[in-house]
């Protein structure tokens, strides 16, 4: 099926039509003038073709009238004359189109869809919950009123299938630093969500201005084991962390003793000094110096 496509719709200024009905409705008073004053129904079968063409005129003017539009910021009217698209307006204003068109109005205003907090896998299997935040506007009015059934219900369903999609593309945490998941990398993560979701959308004439996660985490049967992991991580990288700046400063601590000819040391008093400098370094308790009283 070809796509429908918005075009404009021929329209004319609502103040000049008034002004050009305004006209055909005076002449239509004129030649019916004699209608007026008519008292009896003699009078009324003497018809003339001036009297015909006033009516037929103030006829049209009532017609005419239905075709006075307004069209608000940010609002676009769809349209339609004996089952064909025949344009869009866009431009806000008072305007005047085919009277007999049937119209449509489509709010081209930036909405947001918070959607559902879903329960999906992510790439590894781990149960999360998982919702996001989707900025979006009709783009294209021919679209989103002839190429889908409710392009408001289609923004809704297909963006829950994007999210979906995207939680079983990545695992909830990473644990190496290089690895993108849903929780380290928003940035990455938001960029693919809006990619997923415009590439599902475009059908619907939708522009998607941002998406973002709003809420991720993991499902409650999981979540009290997911988060002693975390933790047992969060203290093995902090151990890690610890002792290579224990190392470090004893490496330091020999280098000055050695460059400062301060003491001579041999291997086994270097060898206690190291291990008494990693205990004091590496302790989570305060440390007991023992003061060496042997003469």
């Amino acid at each position: 099926m070809e796509p429908k496509r918005e075009f404009p719709a021929s329209t004319v200024l609502g103040l000049v039509a008034i002004a050009l009905l305004l006209a055909v409705a005076g002449v239509g008073v004129a030649l019916c003038k004699s209608l007026f004053g008519a008292g009896t129904g003699a009078e009324i079968e003497t018809l003339t073709a001036g009297n015909l063409l006033g009516i037929l005129l103030l006829a049209l003017g009532l017609l005419a009238a239905r075709g006075f539009l307004t069209v608000q910021p940010n609002q676009a009217v769809v349209l339609v004359f004996l089952g064909k698209y025949i344009g869009t307006v866009r431009k806000e204003g008072f305007w005047w189109i085919n009277p007999f068109a049937a119209r449509r109005f489509v709010s081209l205003r930036v909405r947001n869809l918070n959607s559902d907090r879903l329960k999906v896998n992510d790439s590894v299997g781990n149960p999360i919950e998982i919702g996001a935040v989707v900025v979006w506007r009709v783009a294209d009015s021919a679209q989103a009123v002839f190429d889908v059934d409710s392009y408001e219900k289609f923004v809704e369903i297909q963006s829950e299938t994007a999210i979906r999609t995207l939680a079983i593309r990545y695992p909830y945490d990473a644990g190496d630093a290089d690895t993108p998941s849903l929780r380290s990398s928003q940035d990455e993560v938001a960029i693919a969500l809006r990619e997923e979701l415009q590439a599902r959308l475009q059908v619907a004439g939708v522009e998607v201005i941002e998406s973002r996660l709003s809420y991720l985490a993991y499902a409650p049967e999981i979540a009290q084991v997911m988060l002693r992991r975390q933790q047992a991580q969060a203290v093995v990288a902090a151990r890690q962390q610890i002792i290579e700046g224990a190392l470090g400063m004893v490496e330091l601590s020999l280098q000055r003793l050695n460059d400062g000819n301060l003491i001579e040391l041999d291997p086994a008093t270097k060898a206690a000094l190291i291990n008494n400098l990693l205990v004091v370094l590496t302790s989570e308790q305060n440390v007991q110096p023992i003061i060496d009283t042997r003469i």
